[in-house]
Parts: C-alpha cells; structure tokens; sequence
C-alpha cells in the first residue's frame, strides 16, 4: 500500500529506458534544460539508519529505510545504480556518512555532499514544520532538485587514511588534556591515595606513547607519497607547526575541493567573520561563524599560540590588532584565519613560508 499521490519505487524501474535515452551527461550544468534529471534522491545519515526519499517531477515517494552497514549500504547502492542520472545528496555527518559517499561515487552515481547548516537553512526557506528523518531525506532530495549540482570530489586512499590518522591523534590529544586536569585536581587534595595518582599518572604516560605511535604511523604514509612529503615540509617550515599540528592539517586540508580560494577555505574551516546588525538597536559583536569544520579549528589553534610567541611578524601582528582594540583571543582568531591564507597561498605555489608578507613589521617597530 502506498499513499495517494505518490508512485510505488518498483514503477521507477520502468524509467530506465527513458533515463538512458535523455541524460546522458554526467555534469549537471551540461544537460540540456528540456532534458534536465527528473530524479532526484536524499539521503538521511544516521548512525545506525540510513533514510532514502527519491523525487521525480516533484513528487517525492515513500521513504526507504536501509541499515547504516556494509551489506545495506550495498543494496542501497545497487538500487540508485539502476536509475542513471538520478542526482543523490546527503549531508556531511561526521564519519558515518563517509563510506556511503565513498561507495556511490565509485558506483558512477552522481552524488552532491552539503554542509548541514546549508540544508538546515533551506529546510527553513521551504517553511518545514516537522523534523524527522523521513522529512529530513525529502529536504535533501528537494536541495538537489533545486540547487546548482556540485560534483563531490572523491579524496585519494591515503588522504583518507592520514585524515583517520589525524582524527584519532586529535580525540587522544583531547583525552590527555582531560586526564591531566583530573591528574590536577586530584594533587589538590592531601586526602587522595597514591594508588589513585600513581594510575592517573599511568594513564597520561599510556596515552602520550598512542600519540607518539600514531604519529610515527602517519609519517610512515607521508613517506611514501612524495606530494604529502612534500606538504609536510612545507607546513613544518611554520614556526608553531610540527609533525601533529602539519598531520592534523593535513588530514582536513587535503580532502577539501582542491579549486578553492583561500576566502573558501577560511569559509570551511568557519574562521570567517559573522556581522549580526538590525535596524537601531541591534548591533551584536562581530564573530567567527563557526559553520565549517571544527577539526580544521582545532588544528590551526596551538600553531597560533605558538607563533605568536616565536615568530616575530606574527607576534608583531597579533600585538597590532590588540593595539587597534581587538581582544586577545579575536586577534589569535584573525591570526588563525591569516595562517590559512597563508597555507593556501604555500600549496597552490609550491613555497616556503615568508613571515614578512604575513605581516610587515613597521619600520618604528623594529
């Protein structure tokens, strides 16, 4: 049984003949307008779940729901195979959505991956009063309907493995500073037994050896490719950046679309700044969006710390904007935002870092 209004997903197998016949191109922007896609999918990423929701002409059909696990991802594959042409989004959630972009992409399907405050946003503009997986996948499939397609880019096997690598490094990292200020707050007290500090101890001992062998084991892959040797090297020659930090870089840099601008770039990693002014009264205080991801954040903000510290144009940098009013972490902020700049700059030119064209010292300064 089916809901009125909508078609059954084995009728759409009868669209085959019709799909081969009209689209025959693979860029969305190259199909002619009379013979533009009419199938349209979303795709809603759970953890355990997986919810498929195709369109055609507008109309969507009943919602399909697929074990988020190898042999269902599988048959989801399989089934929006059989469909060419058909244009599949889904949002970029975290790690769980990965392997299934990974699998359609290969599978030749044409797949769009959106940031998720993109479709939260255009959920809005469609006025949606319910939010459920179901409604969710639908969204998505609209998205595609609506918007321009843009082609997810397929990142290299080893760009994949140094990503894990560097991911797992920063969740480690984060864990050691948790366990040291439990180590801290357990040294406050004469009461806590030396059993307890000795295995608090241990703990941070055992989690800096995981670091260190998870480092050693991504510069064994850099090794072996000399594209990310050569990035490598080029992200060391930053003063505050070492072997992590370049790892952790690398591992989010690398699987960016590579023709974006230094300005896209500091979109991603949601480094940009975000004006908040209405009428009058309204006139909140500028901040960094923080819409992109998280990760690319986490890993510029120890290398800032430290080169304003160590390199003299960016210390003289960071102590121009706290002279001209900006708070000390707004000025590490721009000087995240600055170091990217620079990055980019440095892997599209194949060039060392020159710290006076990130910042001229004034000649009273010096």
């Amino acid at each position: 049984m089916h809901v009125q209004g909508r078609e059954p997903m084995n009728s759409l197998l009868s669209l085959i003949p019709f799909l081969q016949t009209n689209m025959t191109s693979i860029q969305f922007k190259d199909i002619d307008p009379e013979s533009k896609p009419v199938l349209f999918a979303g795709i809603d990423v759970g953890a355990e779940e997986l919810i498929l929701v195709i369109r055609k002409n507008g109309k969507p059909f009943d919602p399909q729901k697929f074990a988020n696990t190898p042999a269902d991802r599988t048959r989801l594959v399989k089934k929006l195979a059989k469909l060419p042409g058909i244009i599949v989004c889904l949002e970029a959630t975290g790690v769980y959505h990965f392997d299934l972009s990974l699998a359609l992409h290969d599978a030749g399907v044409l797949l769009m991956v959106v940031n998720p405050k993109a479709a939260h946003n255009f959920a809005k503009v469609l006025m949606k009063n319910s939010k459920t997986d179901a409604v969710d996948a639908n969204t998505l499939a609209e998205y595609a309907a609506r918007m321009d397609f843009v082609a997810w880019t397929r990142p290299s096997d080893e760009q994949i493995a140094l990503r894990s690598f560097a991911r797992r490094i920063n969740a480690l990292t984060g864990q050691k500073a948790a366990a040291k200020n439990h180590l801290h707050a357990l040294n406050a007290t004469s009461e806590t037994p030396k059993a307890v500090l000795k295995d608090a101890k241990l703990a941070i001992t055992q989690l800096e050896k995981r670091i260190d062998r998870l480092t050693a084991r991504a510069l064994i892959l850099i090794g072996k490719h000399p594209d990310l040797e050569r990035i490598l090297a080029l992200l060391i020659g930053i003063k505050g950046i070492g072997n992590t930090s370049a790892i952790a870089l690398m591992g989010e840099l690398l699987l960016l679309p590579p023709d974006l601008s230094h300005r896209e770039w500091v979109k991603f990693a949601g480094l940009d700044p975000r004006a908040f002014d209405s009428g009058k009264s309204v006139h909140k205080k500028t901040r960094i969006s923080k819409a992109g991801n998280r990760h690319i954040r986490s890993a510029l903000y120890m290398p800032a710390l430290s080169a304003k510290q160590h390199d003299p144009h960016v210390k003289a940098y960071f102590q121009h904007l706290v002279a001209n009013g900006k708070k000390p972490l707004q000025a590490v902020c721009a000087v995240m935002r600055k170091l990217l700049h620079a990055i980019h700059g440095m892997l599209k030119h194949n060039e060392p870092f020159d710290n006076t064209r990130f910042y001229a010292i004034p000649t009273s300064a010096e």
